[in-house]
């Protein structure tokens, strides 16, 4: 037995991408809109904690690149006392955009309490 969708036909305005009746777009057709910084921040947040077991203690960086974002979090990787002699690590983490995880790698591990020479 047909859906009542099926028995009335497609509605005129999904071709199109407007509203239709029920206030939904037809996504299908509509331009993509690159997912917002704080949006990006989080997911990467959120999917690196869930594959690495630990919540990060900050994003470092993010950057827009042509497929999606990529961000650069940092991660308690071993607690010491003193805290300064804690181990961090600092993940880079590529997000598609629509906000899924691609990638990632640790690009450097350090102690809490070291500077970065300047360069």
């Amino acid at each position: 037995m047909p859906s009542e969708r099926q028995a009335r036909g497609p509605h005129p305005d999904d071709a199109r991408g407007e509203p239709r009746n029920d206030g939904r777009r037809d996504e299908s057709h509509a331009p993509r809109r690159r997912l917002s910084a704080p949006k990006a921040m989080r997911f990467a947040a959120e999917q690196l904690t869930e594959l690495l077991g630990r919540t990060p203690e900050s994003i470092s960086a993010l950057r827009p690149t042509e497929d999606g974002w990529e961000a650069e979090v940092e991660v308690l990787e071993v607690e010491r006392i003193p805290e300064t002699t804690s181990v961090l690590a600092s993940y880079r983490v590529t997000l598609d955009a629509e906000g899924e995880l691609m990638a990632y790698e640790r690009i450097r591990r350090y102690t809490r309490g070291q500077i970065d020479p300047r360069t």
